[in-house]
């Protein structure tokens, strides 16, 4: 029988495991995150990095194959103790971030798509930033990987954005001159830059590669929270004539990607484009890729614009109402909508 003292833990928290009676592997695989929590008095996600850890080391003690049955023996009541815990990257718009439940979540695969100019670009670069925020100051200090498609990322256009964040930080958080000066190193716009892991990809056939080589890549950059891809659909639309290949594989390098978001617990971000559909006598907007790709994600959300103003639509979500809310692309990044008609709005 495994003991405590095989879990790659720290020495606190297994002093914590024994004092409150933990001694074995055995005596952990009933214990759910929040009564962990309770019995060392340790917030949840230590709680959960515990029976995580103590879930790989019973794994590498049993036979081939039957850990895969035991990993998935999970309660609802953990399911959902454990996405409670996790934190949102925040859009750097509140009314956004509203319809979105706090922002974008991690463990999904959020697709983002709207017509050229309307701040898909703008958005991803501010998630790619926002998402490295401390977690002292809400944010999840992680770190991104953006995959261009397309060239329109802009390394100018980042260090705006964190210049921007870093001064938010600050003035929301109202931080005083000793805890400004512990996180000088980390909040400059610099250090933001160094985090975001950047691919360009000219070809199809180059993104299925980097897809398939981003298990590997995560394993080794653990602490990587969000991959955006910018956009998923720009070499599929041009290089593609084979309409059935396409479809599969798409859906191959969908499937993967939801995969890695679950296995790693981060978000992946799909930006997409729009195309012409021809719908009861008349041609509509719509996103590219046809009916068949709306099931690979599990969020969707439409930017639009409305006169002037730019509106995103939430239009798919397995628990959320759809709903709308103006947004800015402002100096700063995205912002909330500085105009009188500022609001969200139910649909």
């Amino acid at each position: 029988m495994m003991e405590i003292s095989s879990i790659p833990i720290s020495a606190s928290h297994r002093a914590k495991l024994l004092s409150a009676g933990y001694t074995t592997l055995s005596s952990l695989s009933s214990a759910s995150p929040s009564q962990l929590a309770r019995d060392l008095n340790v917030g949840l996600q230590e709680a959960i990095d515990i029976l995580k850890a103590s879930s790989e080391s019973c794994r590498l003690d049993m036979p081939d194959g039957a850990h895969e049955f035991c990993k998935g023996a999970q309660t609802a009541w953990d399911m959902l103790s454990e996405e409670q815990a996790l934190r949102h990257i925040s859009t750097g718009s509140g009314d956004l971030d509203s319809i979105l439940g706090g922002g974008i979540h991690c463990k999904e695969v959020t697709e983002i798509g709207g017509v050229p100019g309307i701040g898909k670009t703008q958005l991803g670069i501010q998630l790619a930033v926002n998402v490295q925020i401390p977690y002292e100051f809400g944010g999840l200090g992680g770190k991104a990987i953006y995959i261009d498609t397309e060239g329109s990322f802009m390394v100018e256009r980042a260090y705006q954005i964190a210049e921007a964040s870093i001064l938010d930080v600050f003035d929301n958080f109202g931080c005083p001159l000793k805890e400004i000066q512990a996180f000088s190193k980390r909040l400059k716009p610099e250090s933001f830059l160094e985090n975001i892991f950047y691919f360009r990809i000219c070809s199809y056939t180059e993104q299925i590669a980097v897809i398939n080589y981003l298990e590997q890549f995560l394993a080794e950059h653990k602490d990587v929270k969000i991959v955006i891809i910018d956009s998923v659909t720009f070499h599929f639309r041009q290089d593609f004539e084979d309409l059935a290949l396409r479809t599969r594989v798409l859906g191959g390098m969908s499937l993967k990607l939801m995969n890695l978001a679950k296995k790693f617990s981060l978000s992946v971000v799909l930006m997409n484009q729009v195309t012409t559909k021809f719908t009861e006598g008349s041609f509509q907007l719509t996103l590219a890729l046809g009916d068949s790709w709306s099931h690979s994600c599990t969020n969707r959300v439409i930017l639009y614009w409305n006169g002037n103003d730019r509106h995103a639509y939430l239009d798919k979500s397995p628990y959320l109402r759809s709903a709308s809310a103006h947004f800015s692309v402002t100096g700063k990044g995205i912002r909330d909508a500085t105009s009188q008609c500022k609001r969200v709005r139910m649909m």
